[in-house]
């Protein structure tokens, strides 16, 4: 990749790691690396991530959101007690004077903190961050100990599932603008697994530990993981098999029907307050245009110990989507759920307000969009540049200065070459490899007439403009190059228009 000094910039690769060098401080060697679990990323790789972040954005503004902001660092008292098994994950600081603090695990309990805190009764919010577990890292399935989490939560008291039903229909547009489209958006409610382990005979006391057996189901088969609810928490075998036989099922509208039926399930309120939660999330889920991609799945448990109600995970499919770009599966990339009783714990009155979200997982997206734009490097763009004003003769550096100078108070995104005379060779190949779509040429006959040349790089055309017109004419020019959306970048009304 050209620089503009007319230099060459190396461009790794995710797959490529980068060689470790040994290096000496005056106090013995060391290597030089990321630390475990972390990446650097590349300008190319930025622009792609940029790019997701963008549209993620959009979907988010899109629905009324507002934006906050919360510590990286909490203190270890807030974090402790949310996350179940996963607490072990939590990265704590060194003590600093007094207080024990952790890294944030997540950004929903940072936000649950934020509401109690500011007594906020009311508010639809997203956060865009990293987050900190001390987890094994997979580099290669986009798993790590930093990463980026884009969280949309909606905390208030509103009537029921019509909150739950916009948060499946966020996720199913992020994909869908993502150009993901082969996707199912699982959905569960905590009420109908309770329900289900107390129709079954489980103890309440191991509800919550049953369930996390329960969530490895998407990576474990059935039979392992009555092993584990058997050898390791305690069940019994007929139990094991009753619980068996009802995360087998998974389906839409018919399965609600078939379980409002079941005598042992309806005979626990919680599994009938569940069902009749879930009956009308689908219904909504139909009018906002997502129920073709909606399947409600008991399998699904989602091991956070804060969740209340509905929950839901994103699954990419794989295969080739609705644009001929081929699509691995990758398993989860989104989930999130309803925790109508986490803002209680750190309200002094245990006040409660209700809340519901979905957490989105970026860098498994980002290793998909960018073994995609690998295919076709050319589709990804890692500077704005609109114009370079170059010259090939001496004595114009103060020249380009100044023209440089007009662009950018006319908010015209433009560069200039860092060399008093630099070949216009070199700036002509910079511009066709960074695909900048003019440059502003400067030359002793265009100045003796009082102008410049304006050159089109794809369309290779000059054309002399006077210096007083120049921001003018490259406002019309820049204007006209802004494309149309098309129509795979429009926003359907309805997801389903995407699959019919």
């Amino acid at each position: 990749m050209a620089t503009v000094d007319g230099s060459t910039e190396v461009t790794t690769s995710q797959e490529k790691v980068p060689k470790q060098k040994h290096c000496d401080d005056g106090g013995g060697k060391y290597v030089l690396k990321c630390p475990k679990g972390t990446r650097d990323y590349d300008p190319f790789q930025m622009a792609i991530r940029e790019d997701m972040f963008t549209k993620i954005k959009a979907c988010f503004n899109r629905h009324g959101a507002v934006a906050i902001n919360t510590p990286v660092f909490e203190l270890k008292e807030t974090l402790m007690g949310k996350y179940g098994e996963d607490s072990k994950l939590i990265y704590d600081l060194a003590d600093q004077g007094g207080e024990l603090l952790s890294l944030r695990y997540d950004l929903t309990v940072p936000f649950a903190r934020y509401v109690a805190m500011n007594k906020v009764k009311q508010i639809k919010r997203y956060h865009i961050d990293r987050v900190y577990r001390r987890d094994q890292p997979v580099m290669t399935k986009g798993r790590y100990r930093e990463f980026y989490q884009c969280d949309f939560d909606i905390a208030g008291e509103y009537d029921p599932m019509i909150p739950d039903a916009e948060c499946v229909r966020i996720v199913a547009e992020i994909l869908s603008d993502l150009k993901l489209d082969n996707f199912v958006i699982k959905v569960n409610h905590r009420k109908i697994l309770d329900g289900m382990f107390e129709a079954c005979g489980v103890e309440p006391a191991k509800f919550r530990t049953i369930s996390s057996a329960v969530d490895k189901l998407d990576k474990l088969p059935w039979e392992d993981v009555k092993n584990e609810m058997v050898k390791e928490k305690g069940l019994s075998e007929s139990v094991a098999d009753q619980i068996g036989h009802y995360v087998k099922k998974h389906g839409g509208k018919e399965l609600v029907d078939e379980l409002s039926v079941d005598t042992k399930l309806m005979a626990v309120e919680n599994a009938k307050r569940g069902l009749e939660d879930m009956k009308l999330l689908l219904h909504y889920c139909e009018f906002f245009g997502v129920l073709n991609k909606v399947q409600f799945d008991l399998s699904l448990a989602r091991g956070l110990d804060y969740y209340t109600g509905v929950i839901c995970e994103a699954i990419l499919k794989g295969g080739t989507n609705d644009h001929q770009i081929e699509v691995p599966a990758v398993g989860s990339v989104a989930g999130g759920g309803r925790y109508d009783e986490l803002v209680g714990m750190f309200d002094a009155k245990g006040r409660q307000v209700p809340c519901v979200g979905v957490s989105v997982g970026v860098e498994r997206l980002f290793s998909i969009l960018e073994a995609q734009a690998r295919a076709d490097e050319s589709s990804v763009r890692t500077v704005e540049t609109q114009v370079l004003v170059a010259s090939g003769q001496k004595n114009f550096l103060e020249d380009r200065m100044a023209v440089c100078a007009k662009l950018w108070d006319a908010k015209i995104k433009a560069e200039l070459f860092y060399k008093k005379q630099p070949k216009l060779l070199n700036q002509f190949q910079y511009c066709e490899g960074q695909r900048v779509p003019f440059i502003v040429i400067l030359g002793e006959e265009e100045k003796k007439n009082g102008g410049v040349k304006i050159k089109d790089v794809a369309g290779r055309q000059e054309d002399f403009v006077k210096m007083e017109d120049l921001v003018s004419e490259l406002q019309r020019r820049l204007s006209n190059l802004k494309e149309k959306p098309s129509e795979s970048q429009k926003v359907p009304s309805s997801i389903e228009e995407k699959s019919s």
